[in-house]
């Protein structure tokens, strides 16, 4: 039995692909101390974690202090929340032995940790997986563009930063593609090489062990007899970017009174009164059980977040992608590469072409039969049991 120590960041896009992962190490004899914030405390005792945490407002206002308006200022941030993360990691850890560590490939203070502790390290990358070149291309409008006025404060930061972390815990930060990525010697990357933008790039320490798929142990009420053998269209915008009061009322608008059967999930920001008068044709909730009701769904509107396009396409249900920020726009674009679904703009989206797009994916057998092909390559990958395995045998590698 070897100790882990994991540490994540504040997320259910980072957490949730994690949690199969961690259940299986577990029944396989590993003893996982697991690094996240209290809001997921129960879930990953449930995984059989040991939970220990940090003060997410804390960490949220250290990473925000960096700015937002340039990549390099969140990169900045990241490094920012060194001071909240490192002390009370290194104080709650204090005289325990660890074997080997597993970090979030987003979450800035992992690798430097795995540095402090000098453990063997993995990543954990619950987004697409990202070069060092591909990195520097997305910095390279900064540099190249910025003014010398705007850009000079925030290099001059990032050094001090770094040379301040080196100071304080003899770690060495040569590249902000070491802070924004995370690279170790094994990193884990919760997708396929199909779905993955330009999947050869990457060599053989990165592992596409697929979609981390695992029940879920705290999943809300719902009744799957009002959706069985339904033409049901499920609409979700995650858990971050769902406050869209005008984007549901467009749903109202768009679907209300079709023949379709609509679940439609709205998160716990919105009072569901504010929508006005519900279609009979619609369920709206606040959450549902989202992998159960995918089950029976025929057609998945989404924000396009990492989980949830996996989550669909996993089922086989094909996609109406309205990304909303972060890697969503990008993640829309290979949904619609493998012919798996549409990708629609939020702004100036009007109900009767939500509509049309709809009924176009439903009509067409072509997107469910795209979407059933990678969904069957995502079950065929392996998912959390992969991960272990790869996880165990780089364990076995380094404790010879």
């Amino acid at each position: 039995m070897a100790r882990v120590l994991f540490i994540n960041g504040g997320s259910e896009g980072h957490i949730n692909p994690t949690i199969g992962v961690v259940q299986e190490l577990v029944s396989r004899g590993e003893k996982v101390v697991y690094f996240c914030i209290e809001a997921f405390r129960e879930r990953l005792e449930k995984a059989g974690a040991s939970v220990r945490t940090f003060d997410d407002q804390k960490f949220i206002k250290a990473f925000i202090s960096g700015g937002r308006d340039y990549l390099l200022q969140r990169i900045n941030g990241l490094l920012l929340t060194a001071d909240i993360v490192i002390p009370g990691v290194l104080a709650q850890i204090k005289g325990e032995r660890f074997d080997y560590i597993i970090h979030d490939s987003m979450f800035g203070c992992g690798r430097i940790l795995a540095q402090i502790l000098n453990l063997p390290a993995i990543s954990s990358c619950t987004t697409f997986a990202l070069t060092e070149a591909g990195l520097d291309q997305m910095l390279e409008p900064f540099f190249k563009d910025t003014s010398a006025e705007a850009a000079k404060p925030i290099i001059d930061q990032f050094h001090s930063l770094t040379a301040g972390l080196k100071e304080a815990y003899g770690v060495e930060i040569r590249s902000p593609y070491e802070v924004y990525c995370n690279p170790a010697p094994l990193t884990l990357v919760y997708t396929t090489r199909t779905f993955q933008p330009d999947g050869g790039a990457f060599g053989q320490s990165f592992k596409f062990v697929g979609p981390s798929i695992a029940s879920r142990s705290m999943q809300p009420e719902f009744d799957l007899s009002a959706i069985q053998g339904k033409a049901c269209v499920y609409i979700s915008l995650g858990t971050v970017f769902n406050q869209a009061v005008d984007f549901y009322r467009l749903c109202l608008e768009a679907f209300g009174d079709t023949e379709y059967t609509v679940v439609m999930a709205v998160g716990d920001k919105i009072r569901i009164s504010d929508l006005g008068t519900i279609p009979d044709n619609f369920i709206v909730n606040s959450y549902v059980p989202q992998m159960e009701v995918l089950q029976y769904t025929k057609l998945f509107i989404t924000h396009g977040g990492m989980n949830s396009a996996h989550e669909g396409l996993y089922y086989g249900v094909p996609l109406l992608v309205i990304p909303q920020s972060a890697d969503q726009p990008l993640i829309a674009e290979q949904v619609v590469k493998l012919g798996a679904g549409i990708a629609l703009r939020m702004q100036s989206l009007t109900a009767a072409e939500l509509l049309q797009a709809a009924n176009q994916v439903l009509a067409q057998s072509s997107f469910r039969e795209s979407a059933e092909r990678v969904g069957a390559s995502f079950r065929q990958s392996g998912g959390y049991r992969q991960a272990a395995d790869e996880i165990l045998k780089f364990k076995a590698q380094i404790l010879v």
